[in-house]
Parts: structure tokens; sequence; C-alpha cells
């Protein structure tokens, strides 16, 4: 239950389905290229302003989930690309627990932080989460809004028109930041390292059995029954 903006995040596993393959381990950096796009060309869900960006896969062969990022003086630019052949939602409210469906999500910690980051969820009908999370008091502030966020989120059809997967394209402007995190360095330099996990939840239960066969696949694994565990964040390099 709330208790005024704030939440209780929930408990997750993160599993893989018996019999798949797990993918080798995360990297310990990405690096993330600088880029001269703007705004309206890396939202667009095409392949071609990305081209530069370093691109990493984690998940079961049957539900791969591909990541890349960008950035430039305003913000970074993050993209999912989501193979999914029914991706569903029912929740169409900024901040409403997305977490219980199908979702994408990225944890983000500016340098100079230890013990707190931001967390933006996106959901395959465009729809955002984002929480600041100061987990020495199991705290998660629905009430910090990313300012100046802008997301996208494309369905992808095979040339049969089938449905394949969904992409989830966001800015995130550095400023959006700083309202909760005064201490961190903003707008960051080239060679600033943040550091960050990424994660998915799929649900093919569908709308009528969420619960079922769900898998909740951390790129970085936690190792623990949560996907907040900031001791399994990766760095994240500016160049």
């Amino acid at each position: 239950m709330l208790s005024g903006r704030a939440f209780s995040c929930p408990i997750v596993l993160v599993l893989l389905t018996s019999g798949c393959r797990a993918r080798a381990p995360a990297e310990e950096e990405y690096r993330v290229a600088r880029t001269s796009q703007a705004a309206p060309e890396l939202l667009a869900a095409g392949d071609e302003p990305w081209g530069s960006a370093q691109r990493i896969v984690w998940g079961p062969e049957a539900y791969p989930t591909a990541f890349r990022a960008l950035w430039n003086d305003t913000g970074l630019f993050i993209r999912f690309d989501v193979t999914d052949a029914d991706p569903w939602h029912t929740m169409t409210g900024r901040d409403d627990r997305l977490w219980q469906e199908e979702v994408v999500e990225i944890f983000l910690q500016p340098a100079g932080l230890e013990r707190e980051y931001g967390e933006l969820e996106i959901n395959p009908g465009n729809v955002a989460c984002d929480v600041w999370v100061k987990p020495d008091g199991h705290r998660f502030d629905r009430s910090w809004n990313l300012e100046g966020l802008e997301s996208r989120v494309a369905i992808r059809r095979d040339g049969a028109g089938s449905v394949t997967g969904w992409s989830a394209l966001a800015f995130l402007p550095w400023r959006g930041f700083a309202t909760a995190a005064p201490r961190a360095t903003l707008p960051p330099h080239p060679g600033d390292r943040w550091r960050f996990n990424l994660f998915r939840i799929e649900r093919p239960g569908g709308k009528t059995q969420p619960e079922r066969d769900a898998l909740f696949l951390a790129w970085s694994p936690t190792g623990q029954p949560t996907f907040h565990v900031p001791a399994a964040f990766r760095r994240l390099e500016l160049r």
C-alpha cells in the first residue's frame, strides 16, 4: 500500500527458464559513445543513428534483450530491443506499478553517489515509472520525476506482419538528475564513470496469468531475490 508518494518495492527472483542457455556474464564496463544526433532522430527507432553505440545482449535464447546507449552534453539516450511475440500491458499511468507486468528497466547511479540511484522503467505501451532509490532506508520515492524525460516505443514486425518484439527508446536529460542528486557531477564530462544495471521482466502468461512462468532477467546478475543490489552494478563510461 502507498504511504504518501513512496512505495515498498517488490521482491523478485532473478530467474532463467529451465533448459535455456544463460549468456556470458556482463562486461565490467559499458562504453557510451558520444553522438551528434538529436533526440528526434535517435528516438525514431531506426538503426542507422545508433550505429556507433556498443550493443550488449542478455537473457535466454527465447527472450533476448539488447541494449545500446549514446550521450551528448544534454543527456543520455538509451535503447532496449526486446524479442517477444506477444508484448502486453494494462497500466497506462505515469509511475504505475509497471514491474507487475512486462517492462524494461535501467538503474543509474551518477558519479559521486554511493548509496542512491535513479530507476527508470518503460512498458510496451510507452508508460514510464521513474523512482529515486535510497537502499539504506529501503526508500523508493516516486515523487521524483526525471525532468525532461522523453520516450518512444515501437512494436516490431516481420515481413508477414507478425509481431516479433518491441523497442523502447528514451532521452534522459542530465538536468533531470540534479534535483535528486545535487552532489553529483552534472553535466558529466568525457571519461566520467557512472554505475548501472539493466533488467527485463517477461510474463508469457499474459494478462490473465501474469505470474505463470514469469522471468526476471538481469544483465548483471544480482545473486539475490531482488534487482536492488548496487554491488552488482557495472561501470558506464562516457567516451
